[in-house]
């Protein structure tokens, strides 16, 4: 897998970019768990796509954008897979697509209908072109130039501040919180948050949440899931493990055996 960094005009809107070139042995197959990770992605298919093992996400189109996601799914992977992502920041879609981000949550949709034009003519020039990086320099070029003409949103810096403070904090802040430190009363800054962000503040925590649990594992592996649960901030480890198996599908303890740790919230 690739990876690379956004030209630094767009590090407040996406995050990073991340390609695979794969070719499986013939036969064979790889089932691959997509979990909630905070951010909204932009995939591009060259060639083949991967089958979703979940009637409510199939798709049969090259260019998808993946909103926030609530709840896991399963992809199944076999023969070539070729793919380009844009991993949005968690406020980052809002100053390039001009719809409620809520009609994307736990959706995967085909980019057509969103900003048909966007899919014309970016698609074309990042599937000929030869290289990761090739790729990474087109998008660079292109949504700097949609950032030159998006207009201001002005709500952008509130979300973006609010964001960052849900990170800070590792998802351990109260929505009441949340709401005091945007200025907004709870219910104006969560039908602000859940417009723009596309979740409810609530579940967006929930996520972080998960997010900082992969997070430390990733950097103790020796770290116990009774630890594990009081350091992200869950009532008791029986908190913990209901609502990470909600998230992902597995225990603590199941995941923890079968995947690498790693938080594309906090790492990277």
């Amino acid at each position: 897998m690739s990876t690379s960094k956004p030209a630094s005009i767009l590090e407040p809107y996406i995050k990073q970019y991340w390609g695979i070139e794969n070719v499986l042995p013939k036969g064979e197959q790889y089932v691959h768990r997509i979990i909630p990770c905070g951010l909204s992605e932009l995939m591009f298919y060259f060639g083949e796509r991967p089958l979703v093992l979940d009637s409510r996400k199939s798709f049969n189109e090259n260019v998808v954008l993946n909103g926030h996601q609530k709840e896991f799914f399963d992809i199944q992977i076999a023969n070539q897979i070729s793919l380009f992502s844009i991993a949005f920041q968690p406020q980052g879609l809002m100053k390039f697509f001009n719809i409620p981000m809520n009609e994307a949550y736990n959706q995967s949709i085909p980019l057509k209908y969103i900003d048909r034009v966007l899919e014309k003519e970016l698609f074309p020039r990042l599937q000929d072109a030869e290289t990761f990086e090739q790729r990474a320099e087109i998008v660079n070029s292109h949504f700097t130039t949609l950032l030159a003409k998006n207009y201001a949103n002005f709500e952008f810096q509130r979300v973006r501040h609010i964001v960052n403070t849900i990170k800070s904090s590792k998802g351990l802040i109260g929505v009441d919180s949340l709401s005091s430190e945007a200025c907004l009363s709870r219910k104006q800054f969560e039908r602000v948050f859940t417009k723009h962000i596309g979740s409810t503040p609530k579940q967006y925590l929930k996520t972080v949440r998960l997010q900082h649990s992969l997070h430390l594992k990733s950097k103790d592996k020796d770290k116990s899931l009774t630890q594990l649960a009081y350091d992200c901030g869950y009532y008791d480890q029986s908190h913990f493990i209901n609502e990470f198996k909600q998230q992902t599908g597995y225990t603590p303890k199941q995941y923890f055996g079968n995947y690498d740790s790693y938080s594309d919230f906090f790492d990277g």
